[in-house]
């Protein structure tokens, strides 16, 4: 079963209620299996727009992640930023099939294939 994921870009517009929210979630993940896999951190941004924060959470389906974000116990955390931020989050299923493997490597510019 593929896991599931919550990918946040962030940025904070007040600062105390974005903290009051930040000690108010935790609850709501460890309640669904959330695990931080990205929390905050350097970053550059080689495409897009960027934001000031970003986090991806893991989960252990997307069903759990999707509960999480419904939870009453999530909902309540949630309304402690009182609109202090600025974000764009996605609530995503994860993918469990084939990976790209080692191939040949391309023919070089200017060179006609066998």
């Amino acid at each position: 079963m593929a896991k599931g994921y919550w990918i946040a870009r962030v940025d904070v517009r007040d600062a105390e209620a974005y903290k009051e929210y930040v000690a108010a979630n935790g609850a709501a993940f460890a309640k669904h299996g959330g695990r931080f896999l990205v929390r905050g951190g350097a970053f550059e941004a080689v495409m897009g727009q960027p934001r000031s924060r970003n986090v991806v959470i893991e989960f252990p389906s997307y069903a759990d992640a999707l509960a999480c974000w419904n939870s009453d116990l999530y909902q309540a955390a949630k309304a402690k930023q009182r609109g202090g931020v600025d974000a764009e989050i996605l609530v995503i299923e994860g993918y469990d099939g084939p990976q790209p493997s080692v191939s040949e490597p391309a023919p070089e510019a200017g060179r006609a294939s066998e």
